[in-house]
């Protein structure tokens, strides 16, 4: 009689898979820690090692799952691997077509080139030129700096202050370290609430406006101009605050009076995110230059300057880029703006996003903590405060109002308002990083933007179903309420 084999009960083989699969996921993230620099952002507050990925969910080493409202920094319009891209891809592949062309045309580039100006602003469409730059949107940024100095002979840039720091900002400030480098003028962004120059009962935006009026002077005067200005109609990592449309209309009209260049910086916003194709779109604006990267590659590396043809002043470019030609890139974005078009998944953004801000802004009702929520589109943020900085912060407010003069008698100050309308409490940058880690511990991947990072930033693929939308509200509001008490203190909204 042969000897029995000892069999492990199915429960033991489940968590030996288990805790093998837990083992290659700490050993992985322990190595990437020893080997790469401390400059790494996403992984440090995400330490989760994907595997694989379809649609808005991401399966971890560990074989947990998440749903991903990250969407690689917003580049994954349609999430991850969707079909269409996927097939996109595989026909390049198998055709056996270069896969790097430098800027020599190919049909792959012609079919991205067709299919991106059909989605172009009319007033644009009919007279664009497209550059391809190096693969980044901060190679976009500089291709559209270079541009603009070359069209019109001039050397400053006039910016906003919270722009994108991996566009617009990161260019920028990048640029500035560089003596032979254009001045960058910084003017404050159309904010209400938290404006960085407020003054008296003048709103975000008409202060933004006077500045700007007042740094461009009059039409017909000798004050020296920029060679353009740029400007992001919905600020993402400055901490997803949408430009009001009547500003942006001022600002086109400031620029066009002036013949002054101004350069869209579509990075972020593009491809349907905010409800329109192009963000610009909600304004009825037509600018003169187009800055395009993430969404626009289908998920992989690609960057475009969209710019009016009279500002090509035909000299090649400087220096020579040496990846304009990616092939899967303009396979993969060609079906990326051709499903977004054909489905109408802009419209889609528009009605959900608009859905998802209502039922967040219930948690400003809910929690003390919660300041303000705010985006446009499937482009979200929830901006967090700490109430306990009230008391401090009132006792200061008249000082700190324009206009009142230091020592007068102090009116009586409410936490959260002075004088001259509502002030801010203090950014709370740390309950920003505790909801973040609480919304990944229930399988939720967010981001944080703003200055301070105090604002949790929600950027769902299109293709977001009704369902999954739910359970990314549910599992944020919990995240919310866990930090909240985490924290301690009253964490309901005063009355």
């Amino acid at each position: 009689m042969g000897r029995t084999q000892a069999t492990a009960p199915p429960g033991g083989a489940l968590d030996d898979a288990a805790r093998a699969q837990r083992q290659a996921h700490e050993g992985i993230l322990r190595r990437q820690a020893a080997r790469e620099p401390a400059a790494r952002t996403y992984a440090r507050a995400l330490p989760i090692v994907p595997v694989r990925a379809r649609g808005l969910t991401i399966e971890g080493a560990d074989g947990r799952r998440y749903l991903d409202c990250l969407s690689g920094a917003g580049t994954l319009a349609l999430g991850h691997n969707h079909p269409v891209v996927l097939e996109s891809i595989r026909k390049v592949l198998d055709s056996g077509a270069p896969l790097s062309t430098l800027d020599l045309a190919t049909p792959v580039k012609d079919a991205f080139l067709t299919e991106l100006f059909r989605t172009l602003p009319p007033g644009l469409a009919e007279r664009a030129h497209v550059r391809f730059c190096g693969p980044a949107g901060i190679d976009a940024v500089e291709t559209a700096r270079a541009l603009v100095r070359g069209a019109t002979g001039r050397n400053g840039l006039l910016a906003f202050t919270g722009a994108d720091r991996t566009g617009t900002a990161g260019s920028l400030d990048y640029a500035s370290a560089d003596i032979h480098a254009p001045r960058i003028h910084r003017l404050p962004c159309p904010q209400d609430y938290r404006a960085a120059f407020r003054a008296g009962a003048e709103d975000g935006a008409a202060l933004a406006t006077r500045s700007t009026e007042s740094f461009l002077g009059d039409a017909r005067d000798e004050t020296p101009l920029p060679a353009g200005v740029i400007v992001e109609p919905v600020q993402s990592d400055g901490g997803v605050i949408p430009a009001p449309d009547a500003w942006l209309r001022r600002i086109r009209q400031l620029t066009a009076d002036r013949s002054i260049p101004l350069i869209a910086d579509e990075t972020r916003t593009g491809v349907g995110r905010t409800g329109t194709f192009w963000a610009v779109e909600h304004s009825g604006v037509t600018p003169d230059v187009m800055v395009l990267s993430h969404a626009i590659g289908g998920s992989l590396p690609l960057a475009v300057v969209v710019h009016r043809d009279d500002l090509d002043t035909g000299q090649p470019g400087a220096p020579a880029e040496t990846f304009p030609g990616n092939q899967l890139a303009m396979a993969a974005g060609t079906a990326t703006l051709a499903h977004v078009r054909e489905n109408a998944l802009a419209e889609r953004a528009a009605t959900l996003g608009a859905r998802m801000l209502g039922q967040l802004r219930s948690l400003a009702s809910e929690f003390a903590c919660v300041e303000e929520v705010r985006g446009r589109g499937l482009m979200i943020g929830v901006t967090l405060v700490d109430p306990q900085g009230a008391d401090l912060r009132g006792a200061r407010a008249t000082a700190a109002v324009p206009g009142v003069a230091e020592g007068a008698p102090e009116a009586p100050v409410m936490p959260g308002s002075g004088p001259h309308g509502p002030r801010p409490l203090p950014a709370a940058s740390e309950l920003a990083a505790a909801v973040q880690r609480e919304c990944l511990r229930r399988g939720l991947i967010v981001g944080l933007a703003g200055g301070s990072a105090s604002v949790v930033q929600l950027l769902p693929p299109l293709t977001i179903t009704d369902e999954q939308a739910a359970a990314v509200l549910d599992r944020l509001a919990d995240a919310v309420r866990a930090a909240a008490r985490c924290r301690g203190g009253d964490t309901a909204a005063a009355p």
